[in-house]
């Protein structure tokens, strides 16, 4: 398995998804489906931990990077589903320096951080702690959500964070945060986006989005504004499209 961290160092693109449904089946298809890594939605989605576990372990297995969208960012979630063998986390709301600083914090041992200590299967149910507590301080990877219009006015401010990997734009949230939930096109949200665009890309920064709808077009067109990091849909809507897809045709050509 190579390393998404160290790909996200050389800012290499990557095209991930999300996961939401319990059955590990789904997880193990959608890794075995050419994504780059996949993380498990924790914050919407009726997952509970022990599901969660195993859909990380199904992942983790098939050689994938599993990552977790945790509910909240709160050190006690954040060590649990690092615990659970998840190669980082990605963030919700992360709108000042300090909630980034937070969590880098749960997820890093000290120095570096303030996460407790604990045996479960990250660390191989104690028989490498010191080995994982290694690759936790070089490889586990920190994404915060860009999902509000705070986080926008504190951008560069988030940026300056020591151990923060990168950033992913969350348009629905950040659009709401606006009074315009899903109008993508509003001058407002229109203009929020692209000082996150234009920020990022002066800094050299390495910025994501959560590519919503899926279509191949979207992704072209998140690259062409110099997305480096792209969740590429998830589950559900892959399903729903599909199925809505097919059963169009085949009641069109009948």
């Amino acid at each position: 398995m190579k390393d998404l961290k160290d790909r996200m160092k050389k800012r290499e693109l990557t095209i991930g998804s999300w996961v939401t449904f319990s059955d590990p089946a789904v997880a193990e298809i959608m890794a075995r489906a050419g994504f780059d890594w996949l993380s498990v939605d924790m914050e919407h989605s009726g997952l509970s931990s022990g599901q969660a576990q195993e859909i990380i372990r199904t992942i983790d297995l098939c050689g994938v990077p599993p990552l977790v969208r945790v509910m909240e960012n709160h050190p006690e979630l954040i060590k649990r589903t690092m615990d659970m063998g998840a190669h980082g986390v990605i963030v919700p709301m992360v709108n000042s320096r300090e909630d980034a600083r937070k969590a880098v914090n749960a997820v890093k041992y000290p120095p570096e951080g303030t996460r407790g200590v604990g045996l479960a299967r990250a660390q191989r149910y104690s028989m490498d702690l010191a080995g994982y507590m290694k690759w936790n301080r070089e490889q586990s990877v920190v994404i915060v959500q860009i999902e509000h219009i705070r986080a926008v006015e504190n951008l560069e401010s988030i940026m300056d964070v020591e151990g923060v990997d990168a950033m992913m734009i969350g348009p629905y949230d950040l659009s709401g945060s606006l009074g315009r939930p899903g109008e993508f096109d509003h001058p407002s949200v229109r203009e929020a986006l692209e000082q996150i665009y234009r920020v990022s890309k002066t800094r050299g920064y390495l910025m994501g989005q959560h590519v919503v709808k899926p279509e191949p077009r979207l992704v072209l067109e998140a690259v062409e504004r110099g997305i480096r990091l792209v969740g590429f849909s998830d589950d559900f809507l892959y399903l729903g499209e599909s199925c809505r897809g097919l059963m169009t045709e085949v009641r069109g050509r009948l």
